[in-house]
């Protein structure tokens, strides 16, 4: 079934914006009286037949809805350096979507090698990530930050700094309590500086690693929002 996202569907009947209305008309070429799936990416979930079809504006009328549609009992939030290359950090942000996350902070590091990106066109990922996964929560994309404020605000218990420095480490999957909620950070390709790992020490982030290969920043990140859902059991 074909899902569509509209910011605001509190009526019965709902109005998509030009975008999703292209989409619809043109791409998927959807008719009057066809079936589909509309989430507000807030919770709500909702059956819709369509009313009118128009590159312009498609109308939906809800036949059904439900809320907190397979909400999840525990929050992720990833804090990830985006990557010199834009599209691995647009990758990461896709596929976290789809696996589950509930909250991303883009993180500007010591060491990297990207100070800005374009909060609108990774927001749109996400939607469309949303959409195919079938999921009903938008997961929050936050401003880029910068890694010293971040390490050293009040954090989750569950709190973890993925890095490849020296010292002892752990598997996520012997330290982190299923149903809790998580704050994970990742670095740059450069890794976090002394200075950074400092502060997330003396904060009580606990250290973490994902085997003795180093992997890219995207990797990385992926693999650990996959293992966070699988001890939740959510993937």
């Amino acid at each position: 079934m074909h899902v569509f996202y509209a910011q605001d569907i509190s009526g019965d009947l709902v109005l998509l914006d030009a975008e999703e209305s292209r989409h619809s008309a043109k791409v998927l070429r959807i008719r009057p009286g066809q079936e589909v799936a509309l989430t507000d990416g807030n919770g709500q979930w909702c059956q819709a037949i369509v009313e009118t079809s128009h590159p312009r504006s498609t109308g939906l009328r809800i036949t059904s809805r439900q809320q907190e549609y397979r909400k999840r009992t525990f929050r992720l939030h990833m804090a990830v350096a985006p990557t010199k290359n834009i599209d691995r950090f647009e990758w990461f942000l896709e596929k976290a979507t789809e696996c589950g996350i509930d909250e991303i902070t883009p993180l500007l590091c010591h060491y990297s090698e990207r100070h800005t990106i374009r909060h609108e066109r990774l927001n749109k990922i996400m939607i469309a990530a949303m959409k195919q996964s079938m999921r009903a929560w938008l997961p929050k994309l936050n401003p880029l930050e910068d890694a010293l404020s971040l390490l050293q605000k009040p954090r989750p218990v569950q709190a973890y700094i993925a890095h490849c420095g020296d010292g002892e480490k752990h598997n996520l999957f012997n330290i982190y309590r299923a149903g809790e909620d998580a704050l994970i950070v990742v670095g740059p390709e450069g890794d976090f500086s002394e200075e950074e790992l400092r502060k997330a020490t003396n904060n009580g982030f606990q250290p973490i690693s994902l085997g003795p290969h180093r992997l890219r920043t995207e990797t990385a990140a992926v693999a650990l929002c996959v293992q966070a859902n699988f001890i939740n059991q959510t993937i």
